[in-house]
């Protein structure tokens, strides 16, 4: 296949590169600085600068492609002050937008596009199983997430296919939540957070590779939105249990809400509230996960 991927230098991106050139895929990077882009994928990686605030997606970095892939956008974890409000939903809304500008403009067109979300998108929810038919809460990060989805959508009107993955918590030691979760557990002072009985929809990082390749293979039936998350989520008091056991550390320590309401003001609702996300479509059709379980996935990635 021939790839184009947005945000490619990023958690994710990184990952997903180099799964797509491991099948040996022909991949295309979008990147503000692609000098930096090849530096750290590698020399066999095509890379093209973009703007994706500024103007539309270069269409001949698009035409002609099987596929793309669209993560970039402003890093959710970090203080919401009203400047980063802005820039975490300007980056989606609007580099969505032009991302779709430049495939109306390429020709001939991808066939697909597999645009990254989050789970944010159904807002804080209590303990009743959140599937992707569900509505979108009313919060800062549902509303980002409703214009992010609106503006992938609008590609179906050109003919492409568009596949929304709902992204939860990643386990990655490398970046994320877990990599933040990690000094205070390994210190022996990490534990549940607020109370911990919070749902956490976690992932593989593996598992959402597989996922992103699983959508921009899959034919007409992988459309819409997919929740980007493992069958079995876990409350953050069942996590931090499952972290220590993994790190062979004690997770006794709690954090209280107000704590992280100092440190990072409004983002603490991120980690204080949640969803209990379960990818009803993916097992639908009938996608395997190779880290169905928390306390295996926890071993395979922090080993």
């Amino acid at each position: 296949m021939r790839v184009t991927v947005t945000g490619a230098t990023g958690l994710i991106g990184t990952r997903l590169v180099a799964a797509l050139a491991r099948r040996g895929d022909e991949v295309t990077v979008l990147s503000r600085d692609p000098g930096r882009a090849r530096a750290r994928l590698g020399s066999g990686i095509e890379a093209v600068r973009w703007d994706a605030l500024g103007e539309p997606a270069p269409a001949s970095a698009l035409a002609g492609r099987d596929g793309v892939v669209h993560l970039a956008g402003e890093p959710v974890a970090q203080r919401w002050s009203t400047a980063a409000k802005e820039r975490i939903r300007t980056s989606r809304e609007v580099g969505t937008a032009n991302l779709v500008a430049g495939l109306r403009s390429a020709e001939p067109r991808p066939r697909a596009l597999v645009s990254a979300s989050a789970v944010g998108y159904y807002g804080p929810r209590g303990d009743e199983e959140v599937p992707e038919s569900d509505p979108p809460g009313e919060d800062f990060l549902a509303e980002v997430c409703v214009a992010w989805e609106r503006a992938a959508q609008a590609a179906v009107e050109l003919g492409v296919r568009v596949a929304i993955v709902r992204t939860g918590v990643v386990l990655d030691p490398d970046g994320g939540a877990l990599a933040k979760m990690l000094p205070p557990f390994k210190a022996g002072v990490g534990g549940p957070v607020a109370g911990g009985r919070q749902w956490m929809p976690w992932i593989h990082v593996d598992d959402l590779v597989g996922l992103y390749l699983a959508a921009l293979d899959g034919g007409p039936e992988w459309s819409g939105p997919l929740n980007g998350s493992a069958p079995a989520p876990a409350t953050n008091r069942d996590f931090s249990k499952a972290l220590g056991r993994a790190l062979h550390r004690p997770a006794l320590t709690p954090v209280p809400r107000l704590a992280l309401r100092a440190l990072y003001g409004e983002m603490e609702q991120i980690v204080t509230s949640g969803q209990r996300a379960v990818p009803q479509r993916p097992l639908a059709l009938g996608h395997a996960y190779a880290h169905p379980q928390l306390d295996e996935a926890l071993r395979s990635a922090l080993g």
